[in-house]
């Protein structure tokens, strides 16, 4: 990721390639009326179109557009009730802005093939393809980068009782074999994604967050980092999602640090000045010394 003292990251969007030299910044679209952030649940078309330009003019290089609930305890929507909410946004996120990178936040294929198909470049799967195997197929033919998340559980279950050995062991090996079996049926852009608050207690947590340079080094892929406002920022502090953003930017900030390639974000303009920060800050290394 590091090239003459310059980051860079290349990804191949549907058959054109396209390289930054900054860590990616992911902003969330919810649309769903049932998630653990009140304020990221968008309700209307306009909603969505005036919320996507906001966050493009913020600096966002990719919306991730979701119509599931993922939260803790969630119960699953059918592949037909998410399609009815996201086809529409998506056909008109793409019209108003057809430069911007979408991704579908989806764990079925039939969802991912009609959203690829109305405008969207990337899969994010929080089940890496154990709910429905045939989501990686679709990254593979339609040459779209794809997002593997690490889940113990489902998001009904998956807060029950959180139990690993060793859970850095266990959620890297997870997904290296979901690497390699990526890269066997043709996806060239593997994703990898740890699961924070998807089946691990607040120490689990932490742990992958402090190894996440590690992690990263085993498996030789970029990393999305998802922690803004959830519950392992809030419970520290009996609070809620809604007062979390300072510590949210505190964690982003140590991301970065980590080798976070992709930082997934309720607050597009605050992760931009973090990153802002980190890059100073990673440019102060290579100054000469005095």
């Amino acid at each position: 990721m590091y090239q003459d003292n310059k980051y860079q990251l290349r990804l191949n969007l549907k058959g054109e390639l396209k390289t930054w030299y900054h860590p990616l910044i992911m902003g969330i679209l919810n649309i769903t009326e049932d998630s653990f952030y009140e304020g990221s649940c968008i309700h209307s078309i306009q909603e969505a179109l005036d919320t996507a330009g906001k966050m493009l003019d913020e600096g966002a290089d990719i919306l991730d557009i979701g119509a599931q609930s993922t939260r803790p305890g969630a119960d699953s929507q059918s592949a037909e009730q998410e399609l009815a909410r996201i086809i529409p946004m998506i056909e008109a996120i793409s019209k108003h802005f057809p430069k911007a990178i979408l991704s579908v936040d989806t764990f079925y294929s039939s969802v991912s093939n009609a959203c690829i198909h109305s405008g969207a470049h990337i899969i994010n799967d929080i089940s890496a393809g154990e709910i429905d195997p045939e989501n990686t197929h679709i990254a593979a033919q339609n040459s779209c980068p794809y997002i593997a998340m690490h889940m113990q559980g489902t998001p009904k279950t998956m807060q029950n009782a959180p139990s690993y050995h060793n859970v850095c062991q266990e959620v890297t090996h997870y997904l290296g074999v979901n690497k390699q079996k990526a890269e066997t049926i043709g996806i060239s852009d593997f994703i990898a994604d740890v699961g924070f608050g998807f089946g691990k207690t607040i120490s689990h947590n932490y742990s992958l967050l402090r190894n996440l340079s590690a992690i990263k080094h085993i498996l030789q892929t970029p990393i999305l980092v998802g922690v803004s406002r959830k519950t392992m920022l809030w419970k520290l502090f009996n609070s809620t999602p809604q007062d979390m953003l300072p510590s949210t930017s505190a964690l982003h900030l140590f991301a970065l640090q980590q080798g976070a390639d992709i930082l997934r974000v309720h607050d597009v303009k605050e992760a931009v000045q973090v990153r802002i920060l980190w890059t100073e800050w990673l440019n102060g290394l290579y100054l000469p010394s005095n």
